[in-house]
């Protein structure tokens, strides 16, 4: 019957079970001297009605990146975290791909991620949930470490149902990967369930959330933002740029600073924060993030392909300079760690006197992340706001 139901093209009117495989807790992993991973996919509705789905993205991104930066291991070591993201139901994309679009693989450079959101434009739309569950689990790479916390974040406003892709299938795919799927109804809680995305979520004991997409977000400014800000402004000059793209990828970090301020001093300072944080880690191209990886070796790079400032420099030179901005980077990110907490209270009360209970889309991720991340003995440090 299990096997029927999710083969059937009848869906709207039948609610799939969870699967109880996926709700038997595993046994506590043992150490093995590899660092843990978080993966974790956002699936965006990017049809016509989605506008402010997408706004709410751009404007939490890295608050949701924060909250990520307060997750440890069991033995207290930082996870290796990694972002993917996709969109969907836009008229724009092919047809022969079911209206989906990989945006961006996972990978640790965020800067990449938060460009790709604020290039998002939103068009007409046939959303097929199925479609892109699917295709984002057959088309990244993830991981087959039981141990790791794997998670999708899909988001939209349509029946669940749509598409030729069923989406217990797609569920069922996941379940076979070790993958989370939360669903996010932009929307009535109850339509929701009656749209079947709640179920969606069972499937993979994932959690179902509800927002209102259009609602208005308050930000925050703090009497802590303007140090802040110029912290970001003196931690970004400990970046050495190298390789073909480096100092391409340098001015695309400002520019990504510019497009966060764009959205008020608030929105840019949790963007800031989350650049002190472990989360933000650009080895590809900085030199200062790639010399705390194993095998690094400043010979290996080629002089064309070092900053002009060090293309002179003896091998030692090389190295000391490394360490100059690694040692200015570590007192920043010090400073910005100490401002972060004061933030976080100043924030909360602030919150607390208006009476603002008002859920959007990183307050419903961080909780799925939270209790998710438990689930797999990963340590969650207190909230952030």
């Amino acid at each position: 019957m299990a096997l029927a139901t999710l083969m059937s093209c009848e869906q709207e009117n039948k609610t799939i079970q969870p699967n109880p495989i996926a709700q038997v807790e595993e046994p506590t992993p043992e150490r093995t001297g590899k660092k843990k991973k978080i993966k974790l996919a956002i699936l965006l509705d990017t049809s016509g009605s989605m506008g402010g789905l997408i706004e709410q993205a751009k404007n939490q991104l890295w608050k949701m990146v924060m909250q990520l930066a307060k997750i440890k291991d069991q033995y207290g070591e930082d996870p290796e975290i990694e972002l993917a993201l996709y969109q969907y139901g836009n008229d724009e994309l092919s047809m022969l791909d079911g209206y989906v679009e990989k945006i961006s693989g996972f990978t640790s450079e965020l800067d990449e991620i938060s460009e790709e959101l604020f290039a998002l434009r939103i068009n007409g739309g046939s959303e097929y949930c199925g479609t892109v569950i699917k295709s984002s689990l057959e088309e990244l790479n993830w991981s087959t470490n039981d141990s790791d916390l794997q998670i999708i974040f899909i988001a939209g406003n349509e029946a669940f149902t749509q598409g030729n892709v069923p989406y217990g299938l797609a569920c069922n795919l996941a379940i076979e990967k070790g993958v989370f799927v939360n669903t996010v109804f932009c929307g009535d809680y109850d339509e929701g369930v009656q749209t079947l995305w709640k179920n969606g979520a069972l499937l993979t004991n994932g959690k179902y959330m509800n927002i209102d997409h259009d609602a208005h977000i308050i930000h925050y400014d703090s009497p802590y933002d303007d140090k802040i800000s110029t912290l970001n402004s003196t931690l970004n000059q400990t970046y050495v740029g190298y390789g073909k793209y480096g100092y391409m990828k340098k001015q695309k970090q400002i520019e990504q600073d510019i497009s966060s301020q764009s959205l008020g001093l608030a929105n840019a300072t949790k963007r800031y924060l989350s650049k002190g944080s472990k989360v933000y880690k650009n080895t590809q191209w900085d030199l200062v993030d790639a010399s705390d990886e194993k095998g690094f070796d400043i010979d290996k790079i080629e002089k064309e392909n070092l900053p002009e400032e060090m293309q002179e420099m003896s091998r030692t030179d090389k190295i000391e300079y490394i360490r100059t901005q690694k040692e200015k980077r570590i007192e920043i990110k010090r400073e910005m760690k100490v401002l972060s907490k004061s933030r976080e209270k100043f924030v909360a009360q602030k919150r607390a006197e208006a009476n603002d209970s008002t859920s959007n889309l990183d307050d419903v991720i961080s909780s799925a992340i939270n209790e998710q991340a438990q689930s797999k003995y990963f340590i969650v440090e207190g909230d952030i706001n």
